[in-house]
């Protein structure tokens, strides 16, 4: 236990080091969540009710987003640890962190209980397609989850308090108990109380979430508490709004970031609300399994570069804030391609592997696998977002992401009606896209058309970035050129390895079990890395050498850097 311990309180020796570090732990999340996906696969499936749970989460989660994210662990840490000289308690740190704790609290409550009364109004906003008593199931399990927000909320400050004594281990256990309160939830409570019983896990999840936060930081006894009252002489502890102030005005671009995000995915369920029942369910599972190597590639390089970037320029280092940024970027392309090209081609063996079971039929798996397909175009895209607004914040610009995020996020919402539009009103375009996919005897395709859309909006978002990052940052500079058509070319001969594979290997293993699917993606997929990994070789890749340099060092021995929670 000593040494588990140990290995989440070293420093980090490199970007390569914390990246790999954050991703072995967010891949073990990961896998926690698709294991959620698969019971609410196997038990209830693509259907109206599992559209009613995901459509209820849209008013919880941008609340979480909104104001939760205002006061981050990323954000607090650093103005609670310039109080704290030689990391010791002080009452000045005390008197932030209760400070933070009593505002966040009031505003998060008052914000919740207006959410509640007025879901009425706001579910035929958020699902308009939904008869009348899927919006009112809908109403019944948002102000359930409207519980959740304040505990994630509430958990991320009692983190704030783990992450300064460096107890790593506590802060990742977290998500994986809110994981593990979703799948009891669909095990035992859904079979008793129906849907509700979903809600009910997800606020069992969050109830977890904060239980283990609040316990680790009694413990260390810098428990946040409300500053209305009286201190220990009798005095008034009124709240020092300049602080609270200043750390609002520091999470306000990135929190907003993120509520952009937000509003283009509730309009994005609120379309697919009147499309064929289920549509929700396919768009989310799908969107929950790209997310898988975003988070383990795209934003573990980004939160593990941000420390570098931001302190190179602090010191007034900017050619090594750029060194480190072009690191960081060819790493990102250098993971991404080979996945991207890799879920494209074993699509329906990921899909049917994970998620395929019980209420969860072949049709179900080809719809979403053909939207898993369109997501994965985007994945390189997310991730270099990720690490170029990251680039942005380190100096402190935040008006240029701002603009960017603001004008992809209205895009992604007009492309979304303009594409089903189109694919229901040409069918040359309908019959190619489903030719393509091959889902043409399959209804409800019109569904392909929102993560089309979100992925078209997406890949733009990063040109733009790439090219204001060339501006602003890299004097003009071409510096994931070589990287990007050295793992393309990788990735392509990785993606004919893969598909040459299926094809031989489907005839032996056959189709209709669960191993037969597996052991065909499995083998077709690590012929494909393989093949990959030659090519990479013998063009001299260097982030390749990079990498087996990395895998040679004792990289777990580097800190964790933690990120903070991002949504419900």
């Amino acid at each position: 236990m000593d040494r588990i311990i140990r290995i989440f309180g070293k420093e980090y020796g490199s970007v390569n080091q914390a990246a790999l570090l954050l991703g072995f732990f967010a891949f073990l999340s990961q896998i926690l969540a698709l294991f959620r996906d698969r019971f609410l696969a196997h038990f209830i499936g693509p259907t109206s009710s599992l559209d009613v749970y995901y459509a209820a989460f849209r008013v919880p989660d941008l609340i979480f987003i909104s104001i939760a994210s205002l006061a981050s662990v990323t954000v607090i840490i650093p103005f609670i640890a310039a109080k704290m000289p030689e990391g010791k308690i002080t009452d000045e740190a005390r008197k932030l962190l209760n400070d933070i704790f009593t505002v966040f609290f009031i505003v998060m409550l008052a914000v919740s209980l207006a959410a509640f009364f007025l879901m009425p109004y706001l579910a035929p906003l958020i699902a308009p397609g939904f008869t009348a008593p899927m919006q009112s199931k809908m109403i019944e399990l948002s102000r359930i989850m409207l519980f959740s927000p304040i505990l994630l909320g509430l958990s991320n400050l009692f983190g704030t308090v783990t992450q300064l004594f460096r107890r790593f281990f506590i802060y990742a256990l977290s998500p994986i108990l809110y994981n593990v309160g979703i799948i009891l939830g669909v095990i035992f409570l859904y079979p008793t109380f129906g849907i509700k019983g979903l809600a009910f896990g997800v606020l069992l999840g969050a109830l977890m979430h904060f239980g283990i936060q609040a316990l680790a930081s009694n413990a260390f006894h810098f428990t946040p508490k409300f500053s209305l009252g009286r201190g220990p002489m009798g005095e008034a502890t009124s709240i020092n709004f300049s602080g609270i102030k200043a750390i609002a005005l520091t999470s306000f671009p990135r929190t907003l970031g993120l509520s952009l995000n937000s509003i283009a995915l509730i309009s994005i369920i609120a379309l697919a609300s009147y499309l064929e029942g289920g549509s929700i369910s396919i768009f989310n599972l799908s969107l929950n399994l790209q997310s898988v190597p975003l988070n383990i590639i795209g934003i573990s390089y980004a939160v593990a570069a941000f420390p570098t970037l931001a302190k190179s320029v602090s010191l007034g280092k900017l050619d090594e804030f750029r060194n480190h940024l072009k690191e960081a970027a060819r790493a990102v392309i250098f993971w991404s391609l080979p996945i991207t090209f890799l879920f494209i081609v074993l699509r329906a063996q990921i899909v049917r592997v994970i998620l395929g079971s019980g209420s969860f039929s072949w049709d179900n798996t080809r719809l979403v696998a053909a939207s898993l397909a369109i997501f994965s175009v985007s994945v390189i895209a997310q991730g270099m977002i990720a690490l170029l607004s990251r680039a942005y914040y380190a100096r402190g610009e935040t008006k240029t992401p701002l603009l960017i995020n603001l004008f992809c996020s209205i895009l992604i919402i007009i492309l979304s009606y303009v594409f089903v539009y189109l694919f229901q009103n040409i069918p040359l375009l309908r019959y190619f896209i489903e030719s393509l996919l091959k889902v043409t005897d399959i209804p409800g395709t019109e569904v392909l058309m929102l993560p089309l859309a979100y992925s078209t909006g997406t890949i733009l978002n990063f040109i733009l970035y790439w090219f204001f990052v060339r501006r602003d940052f890299m004097k003009g500079e071409s510096f994931i050129t070589k990287t990007f058509f050295q793992t393309l070319g990788a990735s392509f001969f990785l993606g004919l390895a893969a598909y040459l594979g299926l094809n031989i290997l489907s005839p032996i293993f056959g189709t209709t079990t669960f191993w037969g699917v597996f052991l065909q993606g499995f083998i077709s997929g690590i012929l494909g890395i393989l093949t990959a990994i030659i090519v990479l070789y013998l063009l001299k890749n260097e982030e390749l050498e990079d990498i087996t340099k990395t895998l040679k060092t004792k990289f777990w021995y580097a800190k964790i850097l933690a990120p903070s929670q991002e949504g419900l």
